[in-house]
């Protein structure tokens, strides 16, 4: 199975310390990989990979502001559409634009969708519901206008997240210093519990920052540490008493929760978006309504088992667990594909009671299996790319324009030495055309 990844170009893939949607495409990429997956990683040029990397931008745009995002991400959503041809899947984890491309490709096409921005996207996702297959990161941010193959939450690498049985002396908040994400809530709730707060995170609202946050960094009872990376990551999340998770938006997932559970730390959350999804209240955290009772809930933390979080993630929340349900997505749709086969895809164009014509299209290094029909001739001829046909003892080289006949109750095979997808037109004359009049000599596949 050869599978085409679209990443952002916002932040490397994986991120260095910032990068949500890379980090989730990074972690699903190097896991499915290690299953014995082809990927094709499409992201930065500096991105770090397993698989095979492709890039067009050398670096992410928020790091360079040099690169016109614009640009580069057309170039980028162009480079992996004109190599369609060469995938069995493309996995687009790029949000709504690539959908505008997904008409020109047979390719089929597995879009994650990470949250709406705005309803003022749904739209595009709408018009494209019948050509790509939608996958949910939680069943709260679904939209009731679209169909989904599955949910499928996000997983995490539990390597990079030691457990850690000692609470810490802090609450933490982690994540972007926006309104949505309430800061403020949780400095409120620090001020009332007598507890320090350590504040973590990039400053995506400047003048929130300014306004309504930074008046309360004194460096003692509120402390900003800025965007730490993986290293400093764990240390925080695993040193705090409890995560302070005080949203004011419908969150679609939010990484820093099973983040924190791997850790052993448990989450305090307002009860909006995924949060019942992925946290179990009394258990793992508390769901709570308001910043009252939330403070209530900071004195009731001790009460809560550690290692029950981390048992929770384990079980739920793995990269390995979220790899495995995409590859069942990835079967499913190859499975129920009409007219998908190992080395490509064809499509039958016409038939007649005496002769039938097909496009075929062959994928690079691939060979359909070495074979002869008792009822039927048939005439190729190359449209794109190059071929090495086989017709009894004979090796037949094609290209562009040229053509081949074989002769009922023929030996033959056709094969794609090139590195691009072989395209071309079959034409077969006779009086039966079903699959099973192919008698299979020799087949890469495995196939009786």
């Amino acid at each position: 199975m050869k599978i085409a990844m679209l990443s952002p170009l916002s932040w490397r893939t994986p991120p260095r310390h910032y990068g949500p949607w890379e980090n989730v495409v990074s972690l699903l990429t190097e896991q499915l990989v290690a299953m014995g997956v082809d990927v094709t990683l499409f992201a930065t040029g500096d991105s770090l990979t397993r698989g095979k990397l492709a890039w067009v931008c050398e670096r992410p745009w928020s790091e360079d502001p040099s690169i016109d995002p614009k640009v580069w991400e057309c170039l980028h959503i162009a480079e992996v559409f004109r190599r369609a041809g060469e995938f069995d899947l493309i996995h687009n984890q790029f949000d709504f634009l690539p959908l505008s491309y997904s008409g020109f490709t047979h390719t089929p096409l597995v879009t994650t969708i990470h949250g709406f921005s705005s309803p003022s996207i749904l739209p595009v996702y709408k018009k494209y519901n019948e050509r790509t297959h939608y996958v949910a990161i939680s069943e709260a941010d679904k939209s009731c206008e679209l169909d989904y193959i599955a949910t499928i939450h996000h997983g995490i690498d539990l390597a990079q997240f030691p457990y850690r049985e000692d609470a810490g002396d802090y609450l933490l908040f982690f994540g972007r210093i926006h309104p949505h994400k309430g800061v403020v809530d949780a400095i409120e709730v620090a001020r009332r519990t007598g507890i320090r707060l350590v504040i973590a995170g990039i400053v995506q609202d400047e003048a929130y920052f300014q306004e309504q946050v930074e008046p309360h960094i004194d460096g003692s009872m509120v402390e900003y540490v800025g965007s730490v990376g993986p290293e400093k990551r764990q240390e925080l999340l695993g040193g705090a008493l409890a995560l302070l998770h005080l949203i004011h938006f419908d969150e679609p997932f939010g990484l820093s929760v099973i983040e924190s559970m791997a850790c052993g730390t448990p989450v305090i959350a307002f009860g909006r978006g995924s949060m019942p999804e992925l946290i179990r209240d009394g258990h793992t955290g508390f769901i709570v309504t308001d910043v009252n009772a939330a403070v209530q809930a900071v004195d009731r933390i001790d009460s809560l088992d550690r290692r029950a979080c981390r048992d929770e993630v384990e079980e739920r929340f793995t990269c390995q667990h979220m790899a495995r349900r995409y590859l069942d997505v990835y079967r499913k749709i190859l499975d129920d594909r009409e007219n998908y086969r190992p080395w490509g895809h064809y499509e039958d164009l016409l038939e007649r009671d005496d002769h039938k014509i097909k496009e075929i299209i062959v994928k690079p290094g691939e060979r359909l299996s070495l074979q002869k029909h008792r009822r039927r001739a048939e005439h190729w001829t190359v449209v794109k790319g190059e071929a090495l046909v086989t017709v009894g003892d004979q090796e037949i080289p094609l290209k562009p324009g040229h053509s081949v006949d074989v002769p009922r109750g023929a030996v033959h095979r056709i094969m794609n030495p090139g590195d691009i997808p072989l395209v071309l037109v079959e034409v077969q004359m006779g009086d039966y055309f079903g699959e099973d009049d192919i008698i299979r000599l020799e087949d890469d596949y495995d196939r009786s």
